[in-house]
């Protein structure tokens, strides 16, 4: 737990030496026909034989859990981490290869994790039994991902007082063979904390950038500030190689400016290292290609995002202005994060505007930017030029435009 902030507080090479150390203590801790093996970066994995039952494996993972977390004295620096223990047991009433038995207890890990660190978690098999049909597998998506079945729809953004489109957002869908079209709820929170995401992540953002160049080549005029936005989940920002991999796309698509591509966050994906997030925006930046802060207002520390990071845009959160119009609480909060952008010298867009109502209101609070059902719908990237040739600005909003212009005056 943490290592990633070991390494980059003190560098890779103090952090291999931390691991070392780890390791053997977790090796001593196990018993004479225990197999401990890295299976890479800070992740291990333990093969104990001869345990009955899960009361009888509590003992050794108590022994393994204060291995991982005793000090240890390196030089001049004195470290402490702690570990997160997924745990599965063989045989099992289906059959399981060997692989399955890993992935179980990679998700166990990972609710370990969830649950407060620090600890063990004990795969459920019989609860995954009756949840299964809910999820696709994880080699369904990464098979699915090879077979091209996955494709991108794109939702315009637009300045709602002129009219203008000054973007899209890229949107992931599944065109799944038995299922038909599904929407990214449906199967990326199978992959959100497996290595799959990121691949699946960086396959989003060369495909968008792709679109892009064939929208251009295909003769689509498009403004000059237009962009479109990409959504990166916490673990693919969490890569090492996260700047390197920018620059390497960016190289294989030079047609593309790096202005024209914005990586957007969720608001919760900084609240566990705030201090590298800056860093790795600030790296980003350099090559030229924009930040958005998603989804916020949803989290604890906006101020301290607003203060530390050099995003360009702030996403105001879809429930939010979903329920503006009824609910004054929303309203507030709509109103609040338009003061903060406004103060942080920020650009603000809305998301859910599904309405002329919400559109209209939105412009008298002063946010001009919005997405939505009322401007339109995700599109097949087919759909997206004949959109933009015939899209036109709303007339009640330029009129909620004149109006809010003359109380001003």
């Amino acid at each position: 737990d943490g290592f990633k902030n070991i390494n980059d507080r003190h560098g890779h090479d103090l952090g291999d030496h931390l691991l070392r150390h780890v390791a053997t203590r977790m090796k001593l801790a196990l018993r004479e026909g225990d197999t401990l093996a890295r299976i890479g970066g800070d992740e291990f994995v333990a093969v104990l034989i001869d345990l009955d039952d899960s009361q009888a494996a509590v003992p050794l993972l108590d022994r393994l859990l204060s291995a991982a977390g005793e000090e240890v004295q390196l030089g001049d620096v004195s470290l402490q981490i702690s570990a997160s223990l997924g745990v599965t047991f063989y045989p099992q009433v289906e059959a399981v290869e060997a692989d399955q038995l890993l992935r179980q207890a990679d998700q166990a890990m990972y609710l370990a994790k969830l649950a407060g660190k620090n600890r063990f978690y004990f795969f459920d098999a019989e609860n995954d039994r009756s949840t299964r049909g809910h999820f696709e597998s994880l080699e369904r998506i990464r098979n699915a991902l090879a077979a091209q079945e996955f494709l991108l729809y794109y939702q315009p953004k637009v300045n709602m007082r002129t009219g203008a489109v000054i973007g899209v957002e890229a949107l992931i869908r599944w065109q799944h063979p038995d299922r038909g079209l599904l929407a990214p709820a449906l199967f990326l929170p199978v992959i959100e904390e497996h290595a799959l995401a990121v691949v699946v992540g960086e396959w989003v953002m060369d495909t968008a950038l792709s679109q892009m160049e064939h929208w251009q080549n295909d003769g689509l005029v498009l403004p000059e500030s237009f962009n479109v936005s990409v959504n990166v989940g916490a673990r693919q920002l969490q890569q090492g190689n996260f700047v390197a991999f920018l620059q390497t796309l960016l190289a294989a698509h030079p047609q593309i400016r790096p202005a024209q591509l914005e990586v957007e966050i969720l608001e919760t994906s900084a609240l566990s290292d705030l201090a590298g997030l800056s860093r790795l925006i600030d790296d980003c930046h350099r090559l030229g290609v924009l930040f958005a802060l998603d989804d916020f207002g949803t989290g604890y520390s906006s101020l301290s995002y607003l203060k530390h990071l050099r995003v360009s845009v702030l996403k105001m959160d879809q429930s939010f202005v979903r329920d503006m119009l009824d609910d004054p609480d929303d309203l507030a909060i709509l109103r609040g994060v338009i003061g903060l952008a406004d103060a942080f010298n920020r650009r603000v867009i809305a998301e859910g505007v599904e309405t002329e109502a919400h559109g209209r209101r939105l412009l008298e609070m002063g946010c001009e930017l919005g997405q939505g059902y009322a401007i339109a719908r995700p599109l097949p990237a087919q759909a997206f030029p004949q959109w933009l040739q015939h899209w036109q600005q709303n007339p009640v909003w330029g009129v909620a435009d004149v109006a809010l212009a003359a109380r001003s005056a």
